[in-house]
C-alpha cells in the first residue's frame, strides 16, 4: 500500500523525508515513486518530454532512481504577484488564476489528480505521496486537494513531519492531529521529527510523552543536516549557510526570484549571497542576475532600488555579470511586451548585451538541452559542452553580440557579461570549474576543480535517515 508523508507546517522537511523514504524502499528493492498532487514553488525542472513540475518532485524521483515526469507533480502553481498564480497542469501552462477563483477548479484538479496518481501506482506498484504545507488548514478542508481531500480519497497510512527547530513541537503535533478531521486522524500512523540540534537522550522523556499524549509512535528524530538537496522554494534562502570562502559572489535576490537551485553547486566552493536590490555589490568578485516569474516586474524593482547603477559599475569595473533566463532578458537593450508578461509596453533593459527580448505570446518553452560553449575567453572557453534546461516566456532576438552557447545566449566583446536562458548551468562542474578557475585566479589564489562526479546525496540522506528512523516500521505500513 502508498503512504503519504503531511506536515504540521510549511518547510518542515516533507520533501526530503519523501525522497529519504524514496531512496531507502529503493536500497530494499522495492520499486515507488514519489507524487504531490499540488505543488506552490518558483523552483521547478524541465522533465524529458518538456513538462514543467516542482524540483522537489524532480529530486524526490532521482532519489527513487527514476527520470521527473509530470504524473509525480500534476497542478504546479508559479506565483506571480497581486495573488494570483500560474497554474502549470501536467506540465504545461492552464491559466493564470486569482487565489479567490482557484478553489473553483478544485473539483477538476483534484480528479486530474488522481488520474495521476493512479498511473503512477499501476507503473511503479508503490507511491509515496507528499501533502502540501500544514495538513491542518481547518478552512481549507473542503477545497485542500493536497491533504485532505486527497488522504481522504486515497485512504493510505500517514506519517506527519515536524519541525522542532522552530519550536513548540508538541503544540505543533498534538494540535495537528486533533484538528484532523475525525475520518482523517485514524490515518496517521507515526510521526517524524526533522531538524533536531543537540542530545538527543534528553528528548527521550519528550518522545514518551508525544506518544502517550498521541498514541502514535514517533519513528524517529532526524537531526540537522547539510547534504546538497535542491531547494523547494523561496523558504530555503533563509536556510543557507554562506561559507566563509574567498571569493564572492552575489546572487541578486529578486521579488519574484525563480530557480535558484542553479548556483547551489557554486555554494559549495565560493562565498555565494543572495543580495536584495537595495543591497550593496561592494566586494564581490561575480554577480549572477537569476531566473525570474516576473521579468518586467523584477526589472522595475531593480531600477526602483537603484541596484541598475549598482550592475553598471561593477561592470565597468571588470566584475563578471551573469544572465540566467529573467536575469538574461534584463541584460539585453530592450523587453517588448505585448501584456503576456507583465503590462503591455517597451521597457528598457539594463544595456549590458546587445539584444532585445520580446513577449508576444503565452506560449512558454520548455526543454531539456545540451549546448556548447562559446570558445570566448576568459570563461566561456574552458566550460565546453554543457547541459540544462529551460523554462521561459519570450523569444530574445540578437544583436552584434555573439552566441554565448550554441544556439542560445549572447556574450559581450571582454566576454566578462553574457547571458543564457539555460537553468542547471552551473551545475555542470565544467561550467562552476571555468567560473570558478577565473574568480580564484583573478585573486592569485590556487583552485583545486570541482569533480566530474560527486557523491550521490541521495546514498547519504538515506544513510543518515536509516540510522535515525525505523524504516523497518514505514516498510511495514506499505504490506498494510
Amino acid at each position: 500500500m502508498p503512504l503519504m508523508v503531511v506536515g504540521t507546517s510549511s518547510h518542515v522537511g516533507k520533501s526530503t523525508t519523501v525522497a529519504a523514504i524514496c531512496r531507502c524502499l529503493v536500497h530494499r528493492g522495492i520499486s515507488v515513486a514519489p507524487f504531490k498532487s499540488q505543488n506552490m514553488s518558483l523552483n521547478s525542472f524541465v522533465t524529458a518530454d518538456g513538462g514543467e513540475i516542482g524540483i522537489a518532485q524532480a529530486m524526490q524521483s532521482w532519489a527513487a532512481r527514476l527520470s521527473p515526469s509530470t504524473d509525480m507533480n500534476p497542478v504546479l502553481l508559479k506565483p506571480k504577484g497581486d495573488c494570483t498564480s500560474q497554474v502549470v497542469l501536467f506540465g504545461h501552462p492552464y491559466k493564470d488564476v486569482p487565489i479567490a477563483e482557484y478553489y473553483s477548479e478544485t473539483p477538476y484538479l483534484l480528479s486530474e489528480a488522481l488520474g495521476a496518481y493512479e498511473r503512477l501506482r499501476k507503473e511503479y506498484g508503490e507511491v509515496v505521496v507528499e501533502g502540501a504545507g500544514g495538513a491542518a488548514e481547518v478552512n481549507l478542508y473542503d477545497r485542500d486537494i493536497a491533504n485532505t481531500l486527497l488522504a481522504e480519497k486515497l485512504q493510505i497510512p500517514l506519517i506527519l513531519v515536524a519541525d522542532i527547530e522552530r519550536g513548540g513541537v508538541f503544540a505543533q503535533i498534538y494540535g495537528t492531529i486533533k484538528l484532523l478531521p475525525e475520518h482523517i486522524r485514524p490515518l496517521v500512523r507515526g510521526i517524524i521529527i526533522n531538524k533536531f540540534r543537540g542530545d538527543p537522550d534528553i528528548f527521550a522523556s519528550g518522545i514518551q510523552i508525544i506518544e502517550d499524549l498521541t498514541g502514535i509512535p514517533v519513528l524517529g528524530v532526524m537531526p540537522y543536516f547539510h547534504i546538497p538537496l535542491p531547494s523547494e522554494d523561496s523558504l530555503s534562502i533563509a536556510d543557507k549557510v554562506h561559507r566563509n570562502l574567498p571569493v564572492r559572489i552575489a546572487v541578486i535576490h529578486f521579488p519574484h526570484v525563480s530557480n535558484f537551485t542553479d548556483f547551489e553547486l557554486l555554494e559549495q566552493y565560493a562565498s555565494v549571497e543572495y543580495v536584495p536590490c537595495d543591497g550593496s555589490l561592494t566586494g564581490y568578485d561575480c554577480i549572477i542576475l537569476p531566473g525570474t516569474k516576473n521579468t518586467i516586474d523584477d526589472l522595475a524593482a531593480l531600477r526602483e532600488a537603484g541596484m541598475d547603477q549598482k550592475l553598471l559599475a561593477a561592470q565597468q569595473s571588470g566584475v563578471p555579470i551573469i544572465g540566467i533566463c529573467g536575469g538574461y532578458q534584463m541584460l539585453g537593450k530592450t523587453l517588448v511586451d505585448d501584456g503576456f508578461e507583465s503590462a503591455a509596453g517597451i521597457y528598457p533593459g539594463l544595456g549590458l548585451l546587445d539584444c532585445i527580448t520580446r513577449f508576444a505570446s503565452y506560449t512558454k518553452n520548455t526543454t531539456q538541452v545540451r549546448r556548447q560553449a562559446a570558445p570566448v575567453l576568459p570563461i566561456l572557453s574552458s566550460m565546453g559542452e554543457v547541459t540544462g534546461y529551460e523554462i521561459h516566456m519570450g523569444v530574445t532576438e540578437p544583436g552584434t553580440d555573439r552566441e554565448a552557447f550554441s544556439g542560445d545566449g549572447r556574450v559581450s566583446p571582454d566576454g566578462l557579461v553574457f547571458g543564457t536562458y539555460m537553468h542547471g548551468l552551473f551545475l555542470n562542474p565544467t561550467a562552476a570549474n571555468a567560473l570558478l578557475a577565473y574568480l580564484y585566479g583573478k585573486k592569485g589564489l590556487p583552485y583545486m576543480p570541482i569533480p566530474a562526479e560527486n557523491a550521490d546525496p541521495y546514498d547519504q540522506l538515506a544513510y543518515l535517515f536509516e540510522e535515525h528512523v525505523d524504516v523497518d516500521a514505514i516498510v511495514a505500513m506499505l504490506k498494510t
